[in-house]
């Protein structure tokens, strides 16, 4: 009887963990929300943290969107050709690279580069105590150090998405066209046939925005949250990349049903 009270105990504790760190995230998000008109006036703090989550991610986002794209053209040919259809392999790797790829495995990787830096650098700050000197000084940090950082992720997280996808659709071109020798006409005319502006990039787009302010949150809620120790900074960066993975995944499925289901 005395195991199954701990028991008992013991998940009615970890629920309400669970149900007080979702509350403190929400109200973290909400308030986050709020100061945005006024990080974006600061436009100097935004433009460094654009700097630092972008360029520091560019090169990465490039070479993986090549690849990709180098992929999709040799798969996207071996499958199209099956059916005679070897010249819709420039639409059909530009629908996957602006509905799908482009925005998810830039939140991934923009996750595992960025996301980590972010809860390393606000974990650390935490750990050296610069937050508690910054409310010493009456300065609020949420608005000082966090709000530039999350307008810069929803601003940087479309531009590397587009860099993705443009790139990708280079390397599908660089496989399909130069190597595997698809007609080049056929493969740029069927792509801005059958690629809709508002429909396939503007879907993308809204993607690429909805995992920005998700990936960036869970960085910025995970640093803020660390215990400010090394082995709490090093457990924080490895819950970013986890969390922020799992919840990119779970938003691109909804997101998707939305979008594409009628």
């Amino acid at each position: 009887m005395n195991a199954v009270l701990a028991m008992l105990a013991a998940i009615g504790a970890r629920t309400r963990r669970v149900l007080a760190d979702l509350g403190y995230g929400l109200r973290l998000f909400l308030r986050l929300l709020m100061l945005l008109p006024g990080a974006l006036r600061r436009l100097q703090l935004v433009l460094q943290q654009v700097f630092f989550l972008g360029n520091y991610s560019l090169s990465i986002i490039a070479v993986s969107g090549l690849f990709v794209g180098f992929v999709l053209g040799l798969q996207g040919y071996y499958t199209l050709a099956r059916y005679g259809a070897a010249n819709s392999l420039g639409l059909v790797v530009a629908l996957s690279l602006v509905r799908e790829l482009g925005p998810v495995v830039t939140a991934l990787l923009f996750a595992g580069r960025a996301g980590t830096s972010l809860t390393a650098e606000i974990g650390l700050m935490k750990a050296g105590e610069q937050l508690t000197a910054m409310e010493m000084m009456a300065v609020d940090p949420v608005a000082r150090v966090l709000a530039p950082r999350m307008a810069a992720g929803i601003i940087a997280m479309p531009l590397l998405a587009a860099v993705f996808s443009a790139v990708g659709v280079i390397g599908g071109y660089v496989v399909g066209v130069l190597l595997i020798g698809v007609d080049s006409g056929a493969f740029w005319s069927q792509m801005q046939g059958g690629v809709d502006v508002f429909a396939d990039v503007g879907n993308g787009v809204i993607k690429s925005l909805v995992f920005g302010v998700a990936v960036t949150f869970i960085a910025l809620y995970q640093g803020w949250r660390a215990q400010p120790t090394p082995e709490g900074v090093s457990r924080a960066t490895t819950r970013t990349v986890v969390v922020a993975s799992l919840t990119v995944l779970g938003l691109d499925f909804m997101l998707t049903a939305l979008m594409f289901s009628t």
